[in-house]
Parts: structure tokens; sequence; C-alpha cells
């Protein structure tokens, strides 16, 4: 089995590039060339700034799917090391606790009554 890479490059325009391959230095050069993905083509030069070994090529890339749907944010603090982030950065607006947020001091009604107001209806 041969082993398999996934990396991050950045582009020059700031934009971030995720990959896999089973040669690292032979891709990084393709991109540096010209020779990468059109992502990369047109954003020369770019910068491998992290990247993971695995020991099948199919491993990485699963990762390098999994992670190129991640947000920028996520992206970065991979990039950062600061791995403690990251669940929190996973979550999606549905996996929000409602309830925990801050309550507003007053809720909109109808006419510009709020919630104290008495209703003129409850009579």
């Amino acid at each position: 089995m041969k082993s398999g890479w996934m990396y991050i490059l950045v582009c020059n325009d700031g934009s971030y590039y995720t990959g896999s391959t089973i040669d690292i230095h032979r891709r990084l050069n393709q991109h540096q060339s010209g020779q990468g993905a059109n992502h990369t083509k047109k954003r020369l030069p770019v910068e491998l700034v992290y990247f993971e070994e695995y020991s099948r090529v199919s491993t990485a890339f699963y990762r390098e799917k999994q992670v190129q749907g991640w947000s920028r944010r996520k992206k970065e603090a991979l990039i950062r090391g600061e791995y403690e982030k990251l669940p929190e950065l996973s979550r999606a607006y549905k996996d929000v606790d409602f309830d925990k947020l801050s309550q507003p001091d007053k809720l909109s009604q109808p006419h510009g009554q709020t919630q104290n107001d008495k209703s003129p209806i409850a009579d």
C-alpha cells in the first residue's frame, strides 16, 4: 500500500487549496510550476502551510474531502494547531442551543406594545 498526504496551500490571494497526493514534494513542485490544479495555477505562488501523512492514500483522499468542506476559520485553526477549537467550529447553525442564548429585555408586539403591556383583547 502506498502512503498518502493531505495538504493545505495558501495562494497569493490568501485563498486556501486543500489536496491529497502520494508524493507531496512532486505535487508541491507541480503547483509551483503552474501544472497543479486550476485554482492554484491562477494564484501563484503558493505556499505549503499544513500537511498530514497517512499510511493509505485512500485515507488521505478522504481527509482531503473532509477538510475541503470546512469553513475558512476551521481550516485556519487546524493550520495554527489549535485543535481544541475544532469541535466548536464544527457546530452547524442547527446545532446552536437557542435556549442558552440571552433573552431580549422586551419582545415586540404588534402596534408597538411590549410583552409587559396589557393586551387590549384580554378584557
